[in-house]
């Protein structure tokens, strides 16, 4: 591996959260390269605490992130929007629940005992490549300039607009950390779609329950719409859910959190330089249909790890293109309405086996076992979509402005 100037790491990571830090992690874990993570300052830049979820096949802590997992559930429900629940176990996957302070300390300390790693606060303000490599400069606190030069640079920061897509839903909600004065929950049941919640004209809207304790859990109201709500909205929708469906009777809200997570089919590029890459929701990390972005990270971080072990000089992309084309389908097909998204969903989990449709969601199933999963959704409104795709146009939509993606 040729190096930088004395002194200069291998690798910067621009940005502190998941992508970036796992990235870091991956990295250390192998010793594949010296590491210095930019990260905010404290301060209003600095993102609020927030939840991260994925399942995971592993019943050990093959990921070493085992510190850092608040909850874990064996099993799932979905609630349809009559009411009628459908509980089913994914085993051998397990959904995981994993904080943000908590995964930032475990990560920190690793870099604060490595030999090769460094955390340095600060504000990156450009990027360029330059010769060997590429050049980062920054602000600290006070306002003092420093330049960072490294062979590689891996960018997970918002990006300012999103590229131009055919189709752009955002995933928004609010939730609340709730504390009830009996037990409510069950602590080994998450319920990731209850669907019992007024829909909107356009979209659709579910809740969200992960318990914690039999007396605590995280509950959120999420859509997937064109536009956030206002916080009054989210808490008058939370509200009614708690009190009206969830009937949890008298409770307390500890905290709050509320974001939002692009949902598009839009060609996010990989690469904005010879020797800088981007990571995370940046780098078209994030599941167009679902959100979900922590698992794919995994995945993807420890690919990219392995392409600078052996010296390559592109990295791979977090998702293949058969599951990105699936997913612009579907996201066209709820944003025409031609589906019922609460049917369609409720319908995915009732006519798939559980740990197929994990897999599926994750991208790791096979062409064959993808045939079978669509035969058992609206055939004809899915075929006219995937039919009418090659002739939209992509164009470019607002930006959500969002900070990462907290799934």
């Amino acid at each position: 591996m040729s190096r930088g100037p004395v002194g200069a790491p291998d690798v910067v990571i621009l940005g502190g959260g998941a992508a970036g830090l796992s990235l870091a992690y991956r990295l250390l874990e192998t010793a594949v390269a010296t590491v210095t993570v930019v990260e905010p300052p404290d301060g209003p830049a600095r993102p609020a605490e927030r939840t991260w979820c994925y399942w995971d096949q592993s019943d050990d802590d093959t990921d070493g992130f085992g510190e850092a997992v608040t909850a874990t559930w064996p099993l799932l429900r979905v609630h349809d929007r009559d009411g009628s629940p459908l509980t089913v176990d994914p085993a051998p996957a397990r959904y995981r629940m994993v904080r943000s302070a908590a995964f930032e300390r475990l990560v920190h300390a690793r870099l604060a005992r490595s030999p090769g790693g460094r955390l340095l606060r600060a504000t990156a303000d450009t990027v360029r490549d330059v010769p060997g490599g590429a050049e980062v400069r920054c602000t600290q606190p006070g306002g003092r300039p420093l330049t960072l030069r490294a062979r590689l640079v891996f960018d997970s920061r918002p990006l300012r607009a999103l590229p131009p897509a055919r189709t752009q839903l955002l995933q928004h909600f609010r939730g609340w950390f709730v504390r009830t004065r009996t037990d409510r929950f069950d602590p080994a049941v998450a319920d990731l779609m209850d669907f019992r919640v007024p829909q909107p004209r356009h979209g659709l809207a579910f809740g969200y329950v992960l318990p914690l304790a039999p007396d605590r859990a995280l509950v959120e109201y999420t859509e997937f719409s064109k536009s956030p709500l206002t916080t009054a909205a989210y808490e008058a929708a939370l509200g009614h859910y708690a009190r009206e469906v969830l009937r949890l009777g008298e409770f307390a809200v500890e905290t709050a959190e509320q974001g939002v997570i692009p949902m598009t089919d839009a060609r996010f590029p990989r690469r904005t330089g010879t020797a800088v890459f981007r990571i995370g929701t940046a780098g078209g990390a994030t599941r167009p249909a679902t959100g979900y972005t922590f698992a794919a990270v995994q995945r993807h971080s420890r690919a990219v790890a392995a392409a600078v072990r052996d010296g390559r000089a592109t990295v791979p992309a977090p998702h293949g293109r058969r599951a990105l084309a699936m997913d612009a389908v579907l996201l066209r097909a709820l944003d025409t309405g031609r589906i019922d998204g609460p049917a369609f969903f409720t319908g995915l989990f009732r006519r798939t086996p559980a740990h197929r449709l994990l897999r599926f969601l994750d991208g790791a199933t096979s062409l064959r076992e993808e045939w079978g999963i669509g035969l058992r959704t609206p055939v004809g409104p899915m075929l006219r979509t995937a039919l009418e795709m090659p002739f939209l146009p992509r164009r470019t939509h607002p930006a959500p402005g969002t900070g990462e993606n907290p799934r």
